[in-house]
């Protein structure tokens, strides 16, 4: 992929995420804790299910946005690469990252090699 297209791309992806970001933060997630919100039911009786399910609905809408900011950073990331005339090469071999990598994700900073075994250390637990 070109360069050209390839920050158009990536542009297109910072834009719809920075949105999608926005429009998540305003539909789920307000300025004030959670305490503060189970708070405003105090006075009247609430079941401790009620309490576990807003909780969890809270943390399920942190972890929502948090993989939004992680994939965000990815792709700022990779225009900062393009920047630097680093894009398309793979951070860990140094190798070219394949045009069809590349075409389906644009913000790879990988190859297809070095990014299975990057996954496959993330899951093996610490100290095997």
């Amino acid at each position: 992929m070109d360069a050209e297209r390839a920050q158009e791309r990536l542009e297109q992806e910072r834009d719809r995420l920075a949105e999608l970001r926005a429009r998540f933060e305003s539909e789920h997630l307000t300025d004030e804790s959670e305490d503060e919100s189970l708070a405003e039911l105090s006075h009247q009786p609430q079941h401790q299910a009620d309490t576990g399910t807003e909780t969890f609905n809270r943390e399920r809408d942190l972890s929502i946005l948090e993989q939004l900011e992680a994939e965000l950073a990815d792709v700022e990331h990779a225009l900062r690469r393009l920047d630097e005339g680093t894009y398309g090469v793979c951070e860990a071999c140094g190798q070219p990252i394949g045009e069809d990598r590349l075409e389906a994700m644009p913000e790879a900073r990988f190859c297809v090699r070095d990014q299975a075994l990057a996954e496959k250390e993330a899951k093996t637990p610490a100290g095997e």
